[in-house]
């Protein structure tokens, strides 16, 4: 059962979310083995979330800006690292990398992406 907390933040959830993670796949015909993605989960209700940070040198240099992007999703789906997180919200869609743990909470899950740039 969805608790009314969890229904009030997915309520929020205004993109969806498509995860693919680099595996080994047998050809069932020829039987090699090559590398490919492989979704693991499509079309998760999600939401992005914006963050900018600022901070100023000591030295008296050019400020410098940074964003941190985090990405809202069910806690019951395991994200491992490395994935590749796709995400249309908006009508703009982009692709991430995960990145470090997720915070698990009991309706949600955080994870900070970054854009992705490949698979390690």
């Amino acid at each position: 059962m969805v608790s009314a907390r969890r229904r009030a933040i997915e309520f929020l959830y205004k993109g969806l979310c498509t995860v693919k993670v680099w595996e080994e796949i047998e050809d069932p015909i020829t039987h090699v083995t090559k590398h490919d993605e492989v979704p693991l989960f499509t079309d998760k209700k999600c939401k992005l979330s914006y963050e900018k940070q600022t901070s100023a040198t000591p030295t008296g240099g050019p400020v410098v800006i940074a964003q941190t992007i985090k990405l809202f999703i069910a806690p019951e789906l395991d994200i491992p690292s490395g994935s590749k997180i796709i995400v249309t919200q908006h009508g703009k869609t982009t692709e991430y990398a995960r990145s470090g743990e997720s915070a698990v909470y009991m309706d949600h899950q955080e994870i900070v992406l970054e854009l992705f740039r490949g698979y390690a």
